[in-house]
């Protein structure tokens, strides 16, 4: 008998490893291909694009937050993995009554590293989800230090930015940086043109995802503020599993354009 406690305070019990696991959070698809599930994973969302091959041939059962529920019942999942964020609360109220769905709930590298190692006891590969789960938490004990205040960007028309209280906003933190953005409430903050410019930050973070922020975005801001923009790589701040590996080489790259 496998039992876990997941982060929604929910008891997950199962006779055995999962067979059959459809996955609908594209960060955690990625960590179960790390974990070598491979055969076990027979779903996953239209986002799940890491690694391309199984975006490319694994069964696909919607998008995150629109999943669809005939092709994932067809699958037959004895395990689903979601996520409180990123999946829609109705739909997993719905695939609860008939399947086994662990949920995380993420804020901060701790949170991450737990559910790294619930995952990793859920496949039967605890040992691989440990040195992970460690090796994470090395790098960030050793992240470069920045300095100075900054606006997150995740939307344009209407720009949106990032709160303190969620994933992206613990990142910042640890990085040594200041979210101008200090309402514990808002987890993400629709933000005028004037605000931006009488919040005077000294970094612009465009992000890749969920908006593609691109060059030309950055000569928009330039007419807002006077802060430095910075283009950064969305995943690489709010992926939480596997994908944390690769965020200490990209801090420290970024660095340097501070």
């Amino acid at each position: 008998m496998i039992e876990i406690i997941d982060q929604m305070n929910r008891t997950i019990r199962l006779e055995q490893p999962p067979k059959r696991i459809v996955s609908l959070v594209p960060s955690q698809t990625e960590l179960l291909y790390f974990l070598d599930c491979d055969e076990q994973v027979v779903g996953i969302t239209k986002f799940c694009i890491h690694p391309n091959h199984w975006f490319r041939n694994k069964a696909r059962v919607g998008g995150t937050k629109n999943v669809n529920f005939d092709k994932l019942t067809e699958l037959k999942p004895d395990l689903i993995i979601a996520n409180k964020e990123e999946n829609a609360k109705e739909d997993i109220d719905q695939l609860m009554r008939d399947h086994n769905v662990y949920m995380s709930d993420i804020f901060n590298v701790e949170d991450a590293c737990n559910m790294i190692m619930d995952v990793g006891k859920l496949v039967g590969q605890e040992m691989k989800a440990k040195e992970l789960a460690l090796k994470v938490e090395v790098d960030f004990k050793n992240l470069p230090r920045l300095s100075g205040t900054v606006l997150y960007f995740i939307w344009s028309k209407p720009y949106m930015v990032v709160g303190p209280n969620t994933f992206i906003g613990h990142i910042i933190q640890r990085l040594g940086l200041t979210n101008l953005i200090s309402n514990q409430e808002v987890r993400y903050q629709e933000i005028t043109a004037e605000e931006i410019t009488n919040l005077n930050p000294d970094h612009i973070f465009l992000s890749s995802e969920p908006f593609p922020f691109k060059t030309e975005h950055q000569k928009e801001f330039a007419k807002i503020t006077n802060g430095k923009t910075h283009l950064v790589d969305g995943e690489l701040f709010s992926w939480y599993g596997s994908r944390m590996l690769k965020m200490k080489p990209y801090f420290e790259k970024l660095s340097k354009e501070f």
